[in-house]
């Protein structure tokens, strides 16, 4: 059965169970873009399975449907990205406004609910987002690059990519990790295959269980695992966003067809064309979530796979605080009001080499004249 064939939903809250014992919640968003509602139907699934009453529970597990109205008219949204809403400003200014649009109706009910969700909660707080592709390819998942997300995302057998959070403004899963909830976005595979349903039940299943709504050794769980384990084929276990390709309606930019959602690529190979001309691979590594639908401002991202090794320092060195040595580098001092973010003077900024910061989850970078802000998710 297509995902999207016959769609409805008449509400914005698709299950909710609470536990018998307090613990952690784990809140799913799903089809907070509307031609995509495959996390929806796996919810359900979940749902029906742990009504039976045999599995015991602790805490809460609640998933939303993220953008009801685009759902029920399966495209992807109707005014704006629902996914790129949520930055502070966007999210402060959202009370004020006097004429709301179709999406910021829908924020408006999210965001309630899930401040809800969060102020009720008897444990740690876990958010995933769930999302679709329009390129064929497999599921992965997609992490703010903190140290509990770090570890919580490891037990998916996917791909998990780091970086991509920090280059796209106003994401979901960015917002709530600033709230100190341990958030993660997961894309199942394309829209309408029924597998990328099994994929993202299978996650939701994981997810339950690392999260601790759940206990460990569940054979819906185990299943699971075993499904995912077999998706990734030769695409690195952990991938590095290094730069996004920004798009407009203006740039007449079209990706070359054939690209799975995660695809290797050598130096030199025709990624897509614009009005410029043609956009080639600018070294070996990876082409990830290439734009093959009409609406969207991201062509494509570009990153490279990351060894276990690098992984394994990484976490040691920010572990024992390595990291806040680096607002004594010369040029560089960490932000007074931020202490995620470091300012550099843009002449010393040419020092460094960019995996310096990158290494500490310093990604999220903005020019302000003669200084260079860099911005990471948290510690």
């Amino acid at each position: 059965m297509s995902t999207t064939e016959k769609f409805t939903i008449d509400r914005r809250e698709v299950g909710r169970l609470v536990g018998t014992d307090p613990g952690p919640t784990l809140a799913i968003v799903a089809g907070i873009h509307g031609n995509e509602p495959a996390g929806i139907h796996a919810a359900r699934r979940v749902f029906a399975r742990l009504e039976r009453g045999d599995i015991r529970t602790r805490g809460e597990f609640i998933v939303f449907a993220g953008n009801v109205a685009s759902l029920n008219l399966g495209i992807r949204y109707q005014v704006k990205d629902l996914n790129r809403c949520w930055s502070e400003d966007q999210v402060r200014e959202l009370s004020t406004k006097t004429e709301k649009d179709a999406e910021d109706l829908e924020q408006v009910e999210l965001l309630a609910a899930l401040d809800a969700a969060v102020g009720r909660s008897r444990g740690r707080v876990h958010i995933g987002d769930f999302h679709t592709t329009s390129a064929s390819g497999i599921p992965f998942v997609l992490f703010g690059d903190t140290l509990p997300q770090r570890q919580f995302v490891r037990v998916f057998p996917l791909p998990i990519i780091m970086g991509l959070e920090e280059l796209v403004d106003g994401v979901l899963a960015s917002y709530w990790t600033r709230r100190n909830c341990v958030a993660f976005s997961c894309e199942g595979g394309q829209h309408d295959d029924p597998a990328s349903i099994d994929s993202l039940e299978a996650v939701l299943w994981l997810a339950l269980e690392e999260a601790g709504v759940t206990p460990r050794g569940l054979p819906e769980a185990l299943a699971g695992a075993e499904l995912l384990n077999t998706q990734r084929g030769n695409i690195p276990r952990v991938l590095e966003v290094l730069e996004r390709r920004a798009i407009t309606e203006n740039d007449a930019f079209r990706m070359e067809p054939g690209f799975r959602n995660l695809d290797n690529a050598h130096e030199g190979r025709l990624l897509a064309r614009d009005r410029n001309g043609d956009i080639r691979a600018p070294s070996d590594g990876i082409v990830m979530l290439p734009l093959y639908q009409g609406l969207g401002s991201d062509g494509f991202f570009w990153g490279r796979g990351v060894s276990q090794t690098r992984m394994k320092a990484i976490d040691v060195l920010r572990q024992v605080g390595v990291d806040r040595l680096l607002g004594l580098l010369p040029g560089v001092k960490r932000d007074d009001a931020n202490p995620e973010r470091l300012v550099l003077r843009r002449a010393a900024a040419k020092l460094y080499p960019r995996d310096v910061f990158n290494f500490f989850g310093y990604r999220k970078a903005k020019n302000h004249g003669e200084h260079l802000t860099l911005e990471r998710s948290g510690s």
